[in-house]
């Protein structure tokens, strides 16, 4: 194999989540707020395609599409040896700032949907080898963060319950719980009753949160009918014995790459606890990163 990309040095921050900054094709190191360390990414979107447009993505020249077929002999060896470098030579050291120098998961997320990937089952079978033959301790958690909506695909579910063997999450997009409010901000005609089948699926065959993205539009923060959607739509998930681990509640940390860019703005702190206390007082756990 020969490199595809020229070398470049990056200091990590959670800032910047260049795709491109261990110049390697599918394999990219991040420092995750949420996750409070070292995430190694895995994009199986280096098309940047996507079959949403979620108008705060970061991804640039986004364009409407699929994942593309994936060399999962590169994969191997990108993930192998970028994980032996992180727990053996000096990366940590040089690229990671202190007090962020562990590796909290391998996430699965990158440039677009990855479970549009027909390879995904393979994927995570390829993860599972890697894992075991650099001995990554079984704290480090395998993420897949979608926006769900090919979890009903049987490549997808057995991913799953690989994963599930693998300290597996699922991070499961859901930032509005309305069909206009998913056409505004995830610019896709899905309906809530598929999104709601998607998810007790993937609640059945991994532990899932959901994550959820909370900003202003044109200064506009959401609505308290954004809010009564979000809750109504947990609070029956959870009459319905469905189990969520809980919910990771962020804002704008990055700036969008998409034309909506200039009309989205971060909220204040305040508001994201506020809100992340009404969604507490249902019972479940929330994480709120700014």
């Amino acid at each position: 194999m020969t490199d595809p990309k020229p070398k470049k040095t990056v200091t990590l921050s959670v800032a910047d989540h260049d795709r491109d900054s261990a110049n390697l094709r599918y394999v990219y190191p991040v420092i995750s707020r949420r996750a409070g360390g070292v995430s190694v990414g895995i994009n199986l979107n280096p098309n940047n395609a996507c079959n949403w447009r979620c108008i705060y993505c970061q991804v640039p020249d986004l364009t409407r599409g699929t994942a593309p077929p994936v060399d999962l002999a590169w994969l191997e060896k990108e993930l192998h040896d970028f994980l032996h470098e992180l727990l053996h030579g000096d990366f940590m050291q040089s690229r990671v700032p202190q007090g962020m120098r562990h590796i909290n998961d391998i996430a699965l997320s990158g440039n677009g949907e990855p479970t549009s990937s027909a390879e995904f089952a393979q994927v995570i079978a390829l993860v599972a080898r890697v894992r075991a033959a650099v001995g990554l301790p079984d704290t480090v958690k395998t993420v897949l963060i979608t926006n769900g909506s090919l979890i009903h695909r049987d490549t997808v579910k057995n991913g799953l319950r690989a994963m599930a063997q693998l300290n597996g999450e699922v991070w499961f997009k859901l930032d509005r719980a309305s069909e206009s409010g998913m056409l505004r901000v995830n610019d896709t005609h899905t309906t809530m009753d598929k999104v709601r089948e998607h998810l007790t699926i993937a609640i059945a065959l991994c532990p899932t949160w959901l994550q959820t993205c909370w900003f202003a539009v044109d200064g506009v923060s959401p609505s308290m009918q954004d809010e009564e959607d979000y809750l109504a739509f947990i609070a029956l998930l959870l009459r319905q014995g469905h189990k969520l681990q809980g919910v990771l509640l962020y804002g704008l940390a990055r700036p969008s790459m998409q034309a909506d860019a200039p009309r989205l703005s971060a909220l204040p702190k305040t508001s994201l606890e506020a809100f992340a206390r009404r969604i507490g007082e249902l019972g479940l756990p929330v994480k709120v990163s700014q």
